[in-house]
């Protein structure tokens, strides 16, 4: 489960960038915008399901469950403000913080994957 969860954020990070970058081209990204959601969903219950996996899981996995959905909350306050054509600058900042967070606590926690 571990896999899908890592393959539904890695494309929702992939399909973040192409939306943002096109937005900000002035394109069409209705469709776009709807398959990043949907991505949204997948890793929310790929997530809910590694953690109802394990018996006694320790309070830093809800923890990085809260931070995960913040993530996704900003994601879409990214390109809500970038089509509206608000300036985006403290919210990458945020999100550098967060995804790197995200990222170590992932890596870190026994259901992870370990960084050696």
């Amino acid at each position: 489960m571990i896999h899908a969860h890592m393959t539904a954020w890695l494309l929702a990070i992939i399909l973040f960038i192409v939306t943002f970058s096109m937005q900000s081209k002035g394109k069409n990204v209705k469709v776009l915008k709807m398959v990043l959601r949907l991505s949204y969903l997948l890793i929310i219950a790929t997530g809910g399901m590694l953690i109802s996996a394990g018996d006694n899981i320790p309070t830093l996995y809800y923890v990085k469950a809260l931070m995960g959905i913040g993530m996704i909350g900003l994601l879409e306050a990214m390109i809500g403000r970038s089509g509206r054509g608000k300036s985006v600058k403290p919210l990458w900042i945020v999100f550098i913080i967060l995804f790197a967070a995200l990222l170590y606590l992932g890596f870190t926690l026994p259901l992870g994957t370990y960084i050696h």
